[in-house]
């Protein structure tokens, strides 16, 4: 099993803009979002676990300890923290997670995302 704590992800409402081309609408990653696969990326690296490429099917828990008592969706952190750690190499590609666990945890000063993964085949 790996667990690592990564920084607080950005909600899927910031991680992407919207960006018109001429006559055609393209969807990018917005700087928050390049920040935030940045200092996961970091994260990864000073765990030891950035470039592993897990291979198999994986059972992933995310821990979701906001940084204040806001109201969130809670599924509003799934998208960034699992392309964050795609890009990282901890594992091939997130279509391997054959089981996701999303749990709020407690709100912590400056928030951060707890996650577990288990390779289970």
């Amino acid at each position: 099993m790996i667990a690592i704590t990564l920084p607080y992800p950005p909600s899927v409402n910031t991680y992407w803009r919207h960006v018109i081309i001429g006559k055609s609408t393209r969807t990018l990653i917005s700087a928050k979002g390049r920040e935030y696969k940045r200092s996961v990326a970091h994260a990864c690296a000073a765990s030891g676990v950035a470039g592993r490429r897990l291979t198999g099917r994986l059972a992933v828990t995310l821990t979701a300890c906001a940084p204040d008592r806001r109201a969130r969706d809670i599924d509003n952190v799934t998208k960034a923290t699992l392309d964050a750690l795609t890009e990282a190499g901890l594992w091939l590609d997130d279509e391997q997670i054959d089981r996701l666990v999303i749990e709020r945890g407690p709100v912590t000063k400056g928030g951060e995302m707890q996650v577990t993964v288990e390779v289970v085949q």
